[in-house]
């Protein structure tokens, strides 16, 4: 599973590939999600383009979207907070990528 729910955060698994011809959600491989965007990998442009992404896909705040892990690689760790009301399968949704539920 590429994500996963944890006390009102929701984490996300992706591998992300940068200097890619446009900015888009490829799909879901091996338990990530893949990304790939346009901004090169070089004083943090690659990562701000994958927040912007993700804020624009799944119609959340770039300020609920954190990337905890992978930094400077390309298997990242990102987390989203979440509000009440919101819920997974609404933002999941957004993606419109088939999701299996496994």
């Amino acid at each position: 599973m590429f994500y996963f729910y944890k006390d009102g955060t929701f984490f996300i698994n992706i591998k992300a590939t940068t200097k890619a011809s446009k900015d888009e959600i490829r799909g879901i491989r091996n338990d990530e999600l893949l990304i790939s965007v346009t901004a090169v990998p070089e004083n943090n442009k690659a990562n701000v383009a994958i927040i912007n992404l993700l804020s624009k896909k799944l119609k959340i705040p770039k300020t609920d979207i954190d990337i905890i892990s992978g930094e400077k690689g390309r298997n990242k760790k990102i987390s989203i907070h979440l509000e009440k009301e919101k819920n997974i399968d609404s933002i999941l949704s957004n993606l419109n990528l088939p999701i299996s539920k496994n």
